[in-house]
């Protein structure tokens, strides 16, 4: 089993940054690829992210390409989502999700087995 327990999120006006961290323990491994998702009220689940097992490969969804950036600090156990110039529509619960069996990047939420339990992101315009 793969904890995630994601942390950093809150309130923010527009423009604004936040950086998540999703910090991962049992049985972790740095062969693990990341991603994070964001969901909305009413809303279905949205791929915002995702790094392969080294960090040598990332993918973005549209609506953040050029404004996140995901890393991650695998001697720490722990994935991140830093979030530059926030919009009010970017206000959502963001989870952090672990993809064990390839390592690779992924956008499908199928695609990963573990999940945290989400921390608030709130943009105010």
């Amino acid at each position: 089993q793969v904890q995630l327990v994601e942390s950093g999120g809150g309130l923010v006006q527009a423009g604004g940054s936040l950086r998540l961290s999703c910090a991962a323990s049992g049985r972790t491994s740095s062969s693990y690829a990341m991603g994070w998702f964001r969901q909305a009220p009413g809303k279905e689940r949205e791929f915002v992210a995702s790094i392969n097992w080294n960090g040598g490969r990332r993918y973005y969804g549209d609506s953040v390409k050029g404004r996140f950036t995901i890393s991650r600090d695998n001697a720490k156990n722990t994935v991140y989502l830093l979030m530059n110039s926030l919009k009010p529509e970017d206000t959502a619960v963001y989870y952090c999700a672990a993809e064990t069996r390839r390592g690779t990047v992924v956008d499908g939420a199928t695609d990963y087995e573990y999940w945290g339990q989400g921390t608030q992101v709130t943009v105010s315009s």
